[in-house]
């Protein structure tokens, strides 16, 4: 029988420091998919609690140490919450240094909607929104490339994006870990099920935490034997992505069992549907509140990277958090 070990993380806590950030640890829920009990950390297998513990290597430039936050660019005329507001370079440019302004630690640009239902846009089109939005940009930040296609994450590379975010999860173009591992860049692997013109019609798991967990593992393991190093490696848990409001929850409840992988772990939740259903406001750009309570949640649990498309109430409000916990 398999067991799983979830870190129940606190600030403050005794015990040991969660993959080297700002959290700490005494007791973990070990898991099977029979069911769950507390255990104290010294009970978990050493080799494990060497991947919880480890320090994350920098991303980017960017220190593990403390929560990052990702702006969302859709260069896009039809994503769910912003599209076509920013599919001119001249609008890009604006939002990017908006962005910064309010503190962003990085930016994600994304050439293709993968809402769901949307259908995928040619390479040739998704080439020419993102890299000339890239190029344009003068900005000290590093910068993502949110992309399924290799030919887009190269062309972007050669921009000036430093990060490869691949929703598909290695899925969709098996160019994708071949290009992380002969660039050296960082590589964020999501989890989906099915793709997005299919992925939410009825998506079902035996037990979803673990399901995912495992689904990512074995991508990472795709990912290292492509060549790529563990210490580039970020994984997502694909919130919305093949997934029902229940597994939603249930993913950022047991979110901290991705630190098991030993890699960085990226939330992105913002505005998503499952926030508006909650809350009762069917207007995705309305979501702000909603998504930043989810983006502190995923901070709680040690999530190293948000990926939000509000910046600076994010910011406000992690400051704050980080002043009272």
């Amino acid at each position: 029988m398999r067991r799983y070990y979830r870190p129940l993380p606190q600030r403050g806590a005794p015990g040991p420091r969660l993959a080297g950030g700002w959290l700490r640890f005494s007791h973990v829920e070990e898991i099977t998919r029979e069911g769950a009990r507390i255990i104290h950390w010294r009970a978990v297998p050493s080799h494990l609690m060497e991947r919880l513990e480890a320090r994350r290597a920098d991303i980017a430039g960017l220190s593990m140490d403390q929560p990052r936050l990702m702006g969302i660019l859709n260069v896009t005329p039809d994503s769910f919450s912003d599209g076509g507001r920013y599919d001119s370079t001249e609008s890009a440019v604006a939002h990017a240094e908006r962005m910064e302004g309010e503190g962003a630690d990085l930016l994600d640009i994304g050439g293709e909607s993968t809402r769901p239902g949307a259908e995928t846009v040619p390479t040739d089109v998704e080439i020419a929104r993102t890299s000339s939005a890239i190029a344009a940009m003068d900005t000290k930040l590093p910068i993502s490339i949110d992309t399924r296609k290799a030919a887009v994450g190269e062309a972007a590379l050669a921009a000036g994006a430093r990060l490869l975010n691949d929703v598909s999860g290695l899925h969709f173009d098996p160019a994708m870990a071949p290009l992380a591992a002969r660039t050296g860049v960082p590589i964020c692997i999501m989890h989906a099920k099915g793709d997005p013109k299919t992925m939410q019609q009825d998506p079902r798991y035996e037990h979803v935490l673990l399901d995912v967990f495992d689904a990512l593992g074995g991508q990472v393991e795709a990912a290292l034997a492509a060549g790529v190093a563990r210490d580039r490696i970020i994984v997502d848990p694909g919130i919305g992505f093949g997934k029902t409001l229940d597994h939603n929850l249930a993913l950022l409840r047991g979110l901290s069992l991705l630190h098991g992988l030993g890699c960085p772990i990226l939330l992105g939740a913002s505005r998503k549907r499952f926030i508006g259903t909650l809350s009762g406001v069917e207007a995705a750009d309305a979501r702000m509140p909603g998504s930043v309570a989810v983006a502190l949640a995923g901070v709680a649990q040690g999530a190293q990277i948000l990926r939000i498309h509000d910046v600076a109430p994010t910011r406000q409000a992690l400051q704050l958090w980080q002043a009272v916990t």
